[in-house]
């Protein structure tokens, strides 16, 4: 038959590979039975990466966002979307440069309350050059409200000013500092 084998030799060789292949397929079903127990409605309905978006209305740009990932999570609860390594807006108001832009290094957007949850470096700059700066920023689409309890800064032209809890229209023209702590000018005044 085959020189090289024995029959012992040979019936041994085969019990060893079923045994093996045995243990192979075992181990792949508990493999198989761990990914159809993992909950897979923790995972994103929706990835992009490296993306940019152009919202219009009418044929005129709306707003510009740029991300370098965003995950939807559409089948839980309350759908969101997470933008995990920030986010770039520009608004536009029918012109062609932007009204306003808003920065910061991670964001939230939760799709029922239209809210917007913005983290860790947050920059908004109207279209007077005014700039807020702060660690964390909501934005309430419904009722056009843009708010923290956090820390903030407003640079003007002429001041900066410091204080604690902010609310304002996203244009950043009706605000209320509810708990100033400086103001600086920057300009002395003409006489």
């Amino acid at each position: 038959m085959f020189p090289l084998f024995s029959r012992n030799k040979l019936h041994s060789g085969v019990i060893s590979a079923v045994v093996i292949l045995s243990a192979v397929f075992s181990a792949c079903e508990r493999k198989l039975d761990t990914i159809k127990n993992a909950d897979i409605l923790l995972l994103p309905s929706l990835t992009a990466k490296n993306s940019t978006t152009v919202f219009t209305d009418s044929g005129k740009i709306q707003l510009i966002m740029s991300f370098e990932i965003m995950e939807s999570y559409n089948n839980v609860e309350q759908p969101y979307s997470e933008f995990r390594s920030g986010i770039r807006v520009s608004f536009f108001e029918g012109n062609d440069t932007p009204a306003g832009t808003v920065f910061s290094k991670y964001a939230r957007y939760m799709d029922k309350k239209k809210l917007w949850e913005l983290k860790d470096s947050v920059v908004v700059v109207n279209e007077a050059n005014e700039k807020l700066e702060t660690e964390q920023l909501f934005w309430d689409q419904e009722k056009d409200l843009i708010y923290t309890d956090r820390f903030i800064t407003i640079t003007s032209e002429d001041q900066t000013v410091m204080g604690t809890g902010f609310e304002s229209d996203h244009r950043l023209t009706r605000r209320k500092i509810k708990n100033v702590k400086a103001t600086i000018y920057l300009k002395e005044e003409e006489e």
